[in-house]
């Protein structure tokens, strides 16, 4: 599609996502997608997840630009959080470095950058 840009660059910071008190994950290696006038959405690495707090979730979503996406929800006590991550198991080559990462709906977390 004309104009339709995707450009990913390395977060610069150190970026934590709690949800109250716990941390979900922390990371000094997340990506941020910028996709043309979309809001940049933030990528982090699987393996800085605690992925013993998610469990995969039956919602599946396609992306022309990216591919088939997977999402998790958050189980956490008696919280639960549908859906609150995102990822592309095998994304189009385009965007093949956020291959392993999942992204987060920020707006659903406490994010602290450092």
């Amino acid at each position: 599609m004309p104009g339709h840009r995707i450009r990913i660059e390395d977060e610069p910071r150190r970026v934590r996502g709690l949800v109250g008190d716990q941390v979900v994950f922390d990371t000094s290696r997340a990506k941020l997608l910028h996709e043309g006038r979309l809001p940049v959405r933030l990528y982090v690495p699987r393996e800085d997840v605690d992925m013993s707090l998610l469990v995969p979730s039956e919602k599946r979503t396609h992306c022309p630009f990216k591919g088939d996406a997977s999402y998790w929800s958050l189980r956490l006590d008696d919280r639960v959080e549908e859906d609150l991550f995102w990822g592309y198991e095998d994304p189009k080559p385009g965007v093949a470095e956020i291959a392993g990462h999942l992204a987060p709906y920020a707006d659903r977390l406490t994010l602290s950058r450092e």
